[in-house]
């Protein structure tokens, strides 16, 4: 065994390690990254050749993370790990969209990246390791690789930008981006902000892409040190003469089509699939079969060589618009009466229709993943039907597509979701055509369904989708508006960019080419932020504010605030006395303690319930008042008095000398029973023991005449009654609560 091992200096001062040659000798190729007591394990194996008939890439980026790493166990009953949670898929596709472009375009193995996370401090977050370790272990096999690359997560904290910062950093940010690159280009970007400029987001590219340098600089010096040669490999047959001649006879065709700025998507791609077909059908019959695999490869190149041609020396798209140009918008909201809030968003060939659902405190999401335990209440879910482009196949649950489509407009939102806002909210986007960004228009469609189902937004948000396209040789370029599904394919960059009328609230970018530099990439972004204003525009038009109030199906919740002492008096011995609440008034309660006290929700879907839960809880809640008037109830009679429960859980002693103003010999003469209703009046209140003495007597009327008996001091109350037992000197007396002592009975007559 003869590890190798490097070291990489972030700027506040930490290292990264980077080991090979310890774990994993089996893999291509084995790394382990280390940050702190963060560690990761990534392997990369392909096959040694490609699958017959395969013309792509069959990349495979798993990232799974150990509940062992942060010394914990799985939830569930089967106590292991089971399917990707959302953040393993999201980290994945991170890794996955900055290395598919740089394996070479003729290399079809499989190839399957697999990043483990083995151990965890909750201090620095392991997904900005991710793309660092992936790209380590293809830099010490012997897979080709135009790389390599890393990523870096930047974020603003207090003004100033900070390289992977810790958890409790990013919680200060502003401005959060993952940002993937090799060391001469960028090549990924997602991330979140709080209305953030331009220029601003800029300026944060250029911080995470030195960093990002540095880290490829150790790769290249890691390979070198392990010194292992890239295989030889032919996963391609190539006939130079049938390329030719595809080019020759298709061509011209099909930059007719590309130039008929037809906005049917369907009558384009039968119009370029003729071409190809009827070159098959022009070879001779023997060689049909064997030949028809490459004159599709080489037509797709044909067809992506004229649409590109066509924008950039003509200016013409290929539905006909100006790269500037957004397609027409139709808007339509309250669309569906069940939902709290619905709205359809539709752009030219792509639509969204989104609902939304308010509910209580119980509807929240629970997150247990190994480093991310809480509640999330503003949730947002994509769904991507085959239907929406025509496919004809089955749909078979939730893809990873859906995850990070959903993901990205659930981070354009969240930030202007109002952080006061009572009900948990729940946004789902079912697209229900698809030609172009249906991530943003699920951005739109959600800000729409928001505002309809009455949710008090701090800004509106709207989103674009950008594309590109470069021609190296001649420095020409063309930033595309509102970009196509077909434009995304053929182009070079798929830039998203969201945001409200004073700045971006998230962006996600993909770069296909080399050389892009941050003239163009500004270029982008103000054209963006021209066409998020217009589609903004129409969105204020169709809703100009937040419905006033909920629709009448929206279940109606009263917020409080109590003590955090009561929190235990409200939910009462294994929950019986809030379970009680919610069954005789009808209400859903629930409780959480924080900072300030016990947060309580009370929600019900009419006013008469919410209110008699409140009056419940208030009288538990609320404090004694002395001089106030209680109805309560007789809990246990003594010889002295009654015990009577004024409020909920309180107990005070309404003695025998304060049930009426005539003087009463015994209990029996009260006529007060266990159970018995009764009114009484708090008339003090023991500060010292925290006792309470109560009245009947004082909410009658005084009798005419009526003379309060007067005490005589001890000294003069002449000798102690025969039988009665003396008192030892200093000894308190045992009158507790139960008021003045009363005149001595007369003796009893024979």
């Amino acid at each position: 065994m003869n590890p190798i091992k490097k070291t990489i200096e972030l700027p506040d001062g930490r290292t990264i390690t980077i080991e090979t040659g310890k774990l994993a000798k089996q893999a291509d190729g084995a790394v382990e990254v280390r940050m702190g007591n963060t560690m990761l394990l990534a392997t990369v194996v392909s096959a040694k050749e490609a699958g017959e008939g395969v013309d792509f890439m069959p990349l495979q980026v798993e990232y799974k993370e150990k509940f062992s790493a942060a010394g914990r166990f799985p939830g569930g009953f089967l106590k292991r790990e089971g399917r990707a949670s959302d953040y393993e898929i999201l980290t994945a596709r991170l890794v996955d969209r900055v290395l598919r472009p740089l394996f070479p375009d003729n290399y079809h193995a499989d190839t399957f990246v697999n990043i483990i996370l083995f151990s965890a401090d909750g201090v620095d977050a392991p997904d900005c390791l991710a793309g660092l370790a992936a790209s380590a272990a293809i830099a010490v096999s012997d897979i080709p690789f135009n790389g390599p690359i890393s990523e870096v997560r930047v974020a603003r904290v207090d003004g100033k930008f900070v390289i992977d910062p810790t958890f409790e950093e990013l919680q200060k940010a502003d401005m959060e981006l993952m940002v993937g690159a090799t060391y001469d280009n960028i090549m990924m970007v997602e991330g979140e902000m709080d209305e953030v400029s331009e220029a601003e987001l800029l300026a944060a590219l250029r911080a995470a892409h030195d960093a990002i340098k540095a880290q490829c600089k150790v790769q290249m010096e890691l390979a070198e040190a392990v010194g292992k040669a890239k295989r030889e490999y032919c996963h391609e047959v190539n006939d130079e003469a049938l390329r030719a001649d595809v080019h020759e006879k298709c061509y011209d065709r099909a930059y007719a089509i590309a130039k008929a700025g037809c906005a049917d998507k369907h009558w384009r791609q039968d119009s370029f699939d003729a071409i190809c077909d009827e070159y098959i059908e022009s070879l001779p019959e023997e060689e049909r079969d064997e030949k028809a695999p490459l004159v599709k490869r080489y037509y797709h190149d044909v067809e992506k060589e004229a649409v590109r041609r066509c924008i950039l020396d003509e200016g013409i798209r290929l539905d006909g618009r100006k790269t500037t140009e957004i397609r027409p918008i139709w808007i339509e909201t309250d669309y569906l009466p069940g939902p709290h809030g619905s709205a359809v968003f539709t752009r030219g060939e792509t639509q969204a229709l989104a609902t939304v659902t308010l509910g209580t405190k119980l509807d929240e999401k629970i997150l247990d993943d190994v480093l991310n335990q809480g509640r999330e209440r503003f949730l947002l879910h994509y769904n991507f039907p085959p239907f929406s482009t025509g496919e004809a196949k089955p749909q078979r649950g939730v893809g990873r597509r859906e995850v990070g489509h959903g993901n990205l407009a659930h981070r354009a939102l969240k930030r202007m979701f109002p952080k006061d806002f009572p009900y948990v909210c729940r946004v789902v986007s079912d697209i229900l055509e698809s030609n172009g960004s249906s991530s943003m228009a699920t951005v739109c469609a959600g800000t729409l369904a928001l505002l309809d189902a009455g949710v008090k937004m701090r800004k509106p948000v709207s989103g674009i989708a950008m594309g590109l396209i470069t021609d190296t040789a001649s420095g020409k370029y063309a930033v595309l508006s509102d970009i196509l599904g077909d434009e995304d394919h053929l182009g070079d960059m798929d830039f998203k960019v969201t945001g409200t009328a004073d700045g971006i609230t998230a962006t996600q970018m993909d770069i296909k080419c080399d050389g892009l530099s941050y003239e163009i990439l500004e270029k982008a972004l103000l054209q963006a932020r021209d066409g998020r204003l217009h589609i903004l525009n129409l969105i204020n038009e169709a809703i100009p504010a937040p419905r006033e109030d909920y629709k009448p199906n929206v279940p109606r919740i009263v917020t409080m605030l109590i003590p955090k002492e009561l929190i235990g008096a409200v939910i009462g011995p294994g929950g019986k006395i809030i379970q009680g609440i919610q069954e005789e008034s009808g209400a859903t309660v629930s409780i959480d303690e924080i900072e300030e006290g016990g947060y309580i929700e009370v929600a019900a879907p009419n006013r008469a319930a919410i209110d008699k839960a409140l009056a419940m809880i208030n009288a538990i809640v609320e404090l004694p008042e002395e001089g106030k008037v209680y109805d309560g109830t007789v809990r246990s009679i003594m010889d002295f008095g009654a015990f009577v429960e004024f409020m909920p859980h309180r107990d005070g002693l309404l003695h025998i000398s304060e049930i009426a103003w005539e003087r009463l010999d015994d209990m029996a003469a009260s006529g007060l029973k266990e159970g018995d209703k009764v009114q009484v009046k708090l008339i003090e209140i023991d500060k010292k023991t925290g006792k309470y003495r109560l009245s009947m007597r004082a909410l009658l009327p005084k009798p005419e005449g009526y003379v309060e008996p007067q005490r005589a001091p001890r000294g003069e109350r002449g000798p102690r009654r025969e039988g009665d037992r003396p008192r030892r000197e200093g000894a308190p007396r045992r009158d507790g609560d139960r008021g003045p002592r009363r005149e001595p009975r007369a003796p009893k007559k024979d």
